[in-house]
């Protein structure tokens, strides 16, 4: 299976960005994603993660109020909508599909004034 991340970028704080994970290679609506992100100097931490059954959601505390995590399977897309960005913020955002090493090649997200 493969995962493609896109949308990151470089952002003031308070802005928004939608990341999207294509995925490809495997059944999508059966399989559970997460989003993770590492900071430079630091280690991967979870973020976000959907179940197959999408009302199914889990967010670690900084992400809580702020990002959403969603999936379309008619696309094999899962995103991660990023809202009142700051700049601890900052780091490469990974998808990673659950249960499998499978994981995308990452997306810069960069938060400063």
């Amino acid at each position: 299976g493969q995962l493609v991340e896109s949308g990151g970028g470089s952002v003031q704080p308070g802005d928004s960005l939608r990341l999207s994970c294509v995925a490809a290679g495997f059944p999508f609506s059966g399989a559970a994603f997460s989003w993770y992100r590492q900071a430079p100097g630091k280690e991967r931490e979870h973020v976000a993660t959907i179940y197959s059954t999408a009302t199914l959601t889990e967010y670690s505390d900084s992400a809580k109020g702020r990002f959403t995590i969603s999936r379309d399977n008619r696309k094999s897309t899962v995103y991660l909508q990023l809202t009142d960005l700051q700049p601890e913020d900052t780091g490469v955002y990974y998808c990673h599909r659950l249960n499998y090493d499978t994981w995308g090649q990452g997306t810069q997200v960069t938060v400063s004034s």
